[in-house]
């Protein structure tokens, strides 16, 4: 790749690490389309998977006494099965078919994350816990996008925001981690390659995007920062659907 292409991805990264230590999550949603149009689907969601990992990782201390550790643990667990489940299938999808998915996956969860804001239903239960999060871990590892199933299942339970999006650092890192390792064991070809000194930069990016991000979180509300996400995530979900679309033509 080269600088120019390098940039561009670096400051992804870093408005993705923003958007996560403002609302609690939409890092992969608003990164991981346009990431799938700079590096192909599977390098792509592989970097959304990495990055996702090491910014969760980075922000779960500062958030610690707000974290659900029961919900995280039953959450967690079944995500694990879903994250090797979305890896097995990703690793053996051609790439114009993996972007179209990637592009079709961020588009339902986006319809399905407005609609569900503006609904009045309140279950709960094991069920639909196991379920949030085992296709939470299955939509990761397909298309670095893990969050709306788990958002849907925060709506649904009323679950307190600052609560819930302090539990999801942790729940993104050991996701995160699992989709990653899946692929690398499962197709180490189709790994991406780069240069140390551009995981150096990924990393600096992801650390200014969180410190930027805590001090912008004082002055910009909860429902502005996601209202800006899903704006941004529409036209890289379009973006990658038209591309895998030209593919397969």
């Amino acid at each position: 790749m080269d600088l120019q292409l390098l940039a561009v991805a670096a400051s992804l990264v870093f408005v993705g690490a923003v958007a996560q230590r403002v609302a609690g999550l939409g890092f992969a949603m608003l990164a991981s389309p346009f990431l799938v149009l700079l590096l192909g689907p599977h390098e792509g969601v592989l970097l959304v998977n990495i990055c996702g990992v090491v910014s969760s990782t980075l922000i779960t201390p500062r958030v610690w006494k707000d974290i659900n550790w029961s919900a995280f643990r039953w959450l967690a667990a079944f995500s694990v099965v879903g994250s090797v489940i979305g890896a097995l299938i990703a690793t053996r999808l051609e790439s114009a078919v993996l972007s179209l998915s990637v592009g079709i996956i961020v588009l339902i969860a986006l319809l399905l994350s407005l609609g569900l804001s503006r609904s009045s239903i309140a279950v709960g239960g094991a069920g639909i816990r196991s379920a949030a999060g085992a296709l939470s871990g299955l939509t990761s590892s397909m298309a670095g996008v893990g969050g709306p199933a788990v958002s849907a299942y925060a709506v649904l339970t009323r679950w307190d925001q600052r609560s819930f999006a302090a539990t999801m650092q942790p729940f993104f890192a050991v996701t995160g981690t699992v989709s990653v390792v899946s692929k690398v064991l499962l197709a180490p070809e189709q790994q991406l390659i780069l240069p140390w000194w551009y995981w150096a930069l990924i990393v600096l990016a992801i650390v200014v995007g969180i410190f930027g991000g805590e001090r912008l979180q004082r002055y910009v509300h909860d429902h502005h920062a996601r209202a800006f996400i899903l704006i941004i995530a529409f036209v890289g979900a379009f973006a990658a659907i038209a591309k895998g679309w030209l593919g397969l033509l």
